[in-house]
């Protein structure tokens, strides 16, 4: 099985384990990648860390796989999923992270990144294209200089650009991000998905982001953090 799961406690650790092409993915990792994120998030994870076996997060997508554009109307659906999900996700990236690794790296929220990491959107050098979601997430998260670095010139970044540029909000390996995940996830979930929401939501009102306002401030969650502020200890979110 390429792709497994590990759970600690409300966290919820998917690895790519196609070690022999860098973890590239092919038709048949990318559906096991989004039925494992779908089992996830169904059986109540609060965070999900989405990383690499043996050094690499994921080197992009089998070049075989490319020869054929229904691949790429797949992974546009499941990157937009698992860039909706209603939990905190998390890429630890470390060692090569091109093409369709980026693509997972900037679907997640949060990413935490190795020193050795590499990054890249090497379009131009093969001749083809990524879809305009793809464009509009690298240059939120790299911000648009750099992504147009990367894509119209194929530049290697590493992990101190992704640093300096504000592409990694932690720097470290696959303990350091499941830390953050572990902190995160004590955290109230209402709140964690409404905002997810409204930072996936276009200018102007939002039904959605304004159903999640709502549903947060009638909540169980929030007269549980007004009183553990008052008493001076933790809260214990439930998500309701």
């Amino acid at each position: 099985m390429p792709i497994h799961t590990q759970r600690h406690d409300a966290v919820t650790v998917l690895t790519i384990d196609r070690t022999h092409r860098r973890n590239a993915l092919d038709l048949e990792t990318l559906e096991e990648l989004h039925a494992a994120v779908v089992a996830a998030v169904g059986s109540g994870a609060r965070v999900l860390v989405l990383t690499g076996a043996e050094g690499h997060f994921c080197a992009g997508a089998d070049l075989k796989e490319l020869e054929d554009v229904s691949f790429t109307e797949r992974l546009a659906q499941v990157l937009r999923h698992l860039a909706a999900v209603p939990i905190t996700t998390i890429a630890a990236i470390s060692g090569s992270c091109m093409g369709l690794g980026m693509q997972l790296a900037v679907a997640c929220d949060l990413r935490v990144v190795d020193g050795d990491a590499r990054f890249a959107v090497p379009v131009a050098r093969l001749g083809l294209m990524v879809d305009k979601w793809t464009l509009d997430r690298v240059a939120r998260c790299w911000g648009e200089g750099a992504a147009r670095h990367m894509v119209l010139t194929a530049a290697v970044l590493d992990g101190d650009d992704a640093w300096r540029l504000g592409f990694a909000q932690v720097r470290g390996d696959l303990d350091a991000a499941v830390e953050l995940a572990t902190a995160t996830a004590r955290l109230a979930p209402l709140t964690q998905a409404g905002s997810k929401a409204g930072m996936l939501a276009g200018p102007g009102p939002d039904p959605d982001y304004e159903a999640a306002f709502a549903r947060a401030w009638a909540s169980d969650d929030l007269a549980e953090g007004q009183r553990a502020f008052g008493e001076r200890r933790s809260p214990s979110f439930v998500g309701r």
